[in-house]
């Protein structure tokens, strides 16, 4: 275990491994990243679902019977519901929010694609979204995935960040170096 990363990170890593390799040797890769997704969308819209799953004083049986249920309404794949019975039974089902994102982050990278984060001012269509991303893709050389939200408080343009390069359009932005340079006037 490298000394900069923790406990935590490096289990949850380990796990997300082990559960990329599974789904992939059973060939649902692609049913078991739909299921992590739909999974990943509920727990980040639920507080009552983030509190369940990160309260430490449930009992792994209370924990089991509620999952369960969650999972058959959700009617996700056998392949989650036991993975998600080992973290319970192993106590590491707090770790799931992180070993379901290292897990999509595995599989873009072996889809080979490359993770963006953009933020625009104003809610961006469908079709201005692929073609932003065909630009972005032809330009780089490899497919990019967005992970895109609104900010309005951008006033207008787009915030783009691929890796540790960053793309400020925005107005917010210009109006901040508009007033650095103000001030050392």
């Amino acid at each position: 275990m490298s000394s900069n990363k923790s406990f935590s990170s490096e289990t949850a890593n380990r796990y997300a491994l082990a559960l990329y390799e599974l789904a992939k040797e059973s060939s649902e890769s692609e049913i078991v990243e739909k299921d992590i997704e739909e999974l990943l969308a509920a727990y980040n819209t639920s507080e009552d679902l983030k509190n369940f799953i990160n309260n430490p004083t449930q009992s792994q049986s209370i924990q089991l019977v509620v999952l369960n249920k969650i999972l058959v309404q959700m009617s996700l794949s056998k392949i989650i519901k036991n993975f998600l019975s080992v973290l319970v039974t192993k106590r590491r089902i707090f770790f799931l929010n992180t070993i379901f994102l290292n897990f999509l982050s595995l599989v873009s990278k072996k889809r080979g694609e490359l993770k963006a984060s953009l933020t625009s001012s104003k809610n961006l269509t469908n079709e201005e979204l692929k073609n932003l991303n065909t630009e972005l893709s032809q330009s780089i050389g490899t497919s990019v995935a967005f992970n895109y939200k609104v900010d309005e408080n951008l006033i207008g343009g787009l915030k783009m960040q691929i890796g540790s390069l960053m793309i400020d359009t925005s107005i917010k932005n210009k109006l901040k170096k508009y007033e650095q340079i103000m001030l050392e006037a």
